[in-house]
């Protein structure tokens, strides 16, 4: 069975329960408060605190001012890149809301987060993935050079490089971030964690649908290579330097080159 994948532009399943909403509903108050303690604590950085949340009316405000100055640059302004989040935003509401569930997966699956304004300010992971959010509203809306002018400066700044036709679900955790790619026809569902250096690709021999579908709660550890069209079961782990070349049924854990099962079931 192929993984349930929710298209970034659909609202969230019936299923999700109040409990996992409310985080994110609350995100920006705490965010708030933490940006007002830390310029209490840390006085040099007040001026920049300040700018980066203080000074806007919401999350995805406060979110896009913040990563168009990262994306900024002497031909590329930050002006630029505010429109496009701005455009995204107009074209898709919802990324608003799920870029506040991408920020409460990582407080619930970082250990090293002790706070919400670090990652917010800082977690390159968390800030490629809101650019490709971005990015792939303004794709789904035909703006395709937008998208792709979008996608390479983000490679170039935060070295993670996702395709802006990309689906991908809600409550995304990108760990670290540096030297993650994606594919074109890939697909990732809800509760994914894809750790630094993971590779959803091609085989080379395919055209059209080509690259892997990542069912939800799947784990890519560290240096994974998913390669070809196949399917990442639900609540699949695969293992740190794995190589996975064939399906993955729900709930197995895969390692190796070529990935096995570590039940001892035949290659992935």
């Amino acid at each position: 069975m192929a993984p349930r994948l929710l298209h970034q532009t659909d609202a969230p399943a019936g299923g999700t329960s109040c409990a996992a909403e409310a985080p994110a509903a609350d995100m920006w108050q705490r965010l708030r408060r933490e940006a007002h303690a830390a310029c209490v604590a840390e006085p040099a950085l007040r001026a920049f605190v300040a700018e980066a949340v203080l000074a806007s009316p919401d999350f995805f405000t406060a979110l896009a001012h913040l990563l168009a100055r990262k994306l900024s640059a002497p031909a590329l302004p930050a002006a630029l890149w505010q429109e496009c989040f701005d455009t995204a935003r107009a074209l898709n509401p919802g990324i608003a809301a799920a870029a506040q569930e991408d920020l409460s997966a990582v407080l619930a699956r970082d250990p090293a987060a002790e706070n919400a304004l670090v990652p917010f300010l800082c977690y390159k992971g968390f800030h490629a993935l809101q650019c490709h959010r971005a990015g792939h509203a303004l794709w789904a809306a035909g703006q395709r050079l937008s998208a792709r002018m979008l996608q390479s400066r983000v490679s170039e700044v935060f070295a993670v490089d996702i395709h802006p036709a990309v689906a991908v679900g809600r409550r995304v955790f990108i760990d670290h971030g540096t030297g993650i790619v994606v594919g074109e026809t890939a697909a990732i569902g809800d509760d994914v964690s894809i750790l630094h250096q993971v590779t959803l690709g091609g085989t080379g021999k395919e055209r059209g649908d080509r690259h892997p579908k990542v069912g939800d709660g799947a784990l890519l550890c560290v240096g994974a290579m998913v390669l070809g069209n196949v399917e990442i079961g639900q609540g699949v782990k695969v293992g740190a330097g794995s190589v996975v070349l064939r399906p993955v049924p729900p709930g197995a854990t895969v390692v190796g080159v070529p990935a096995r099962s570590i039940e001892g079931n035949a290659e992935a």
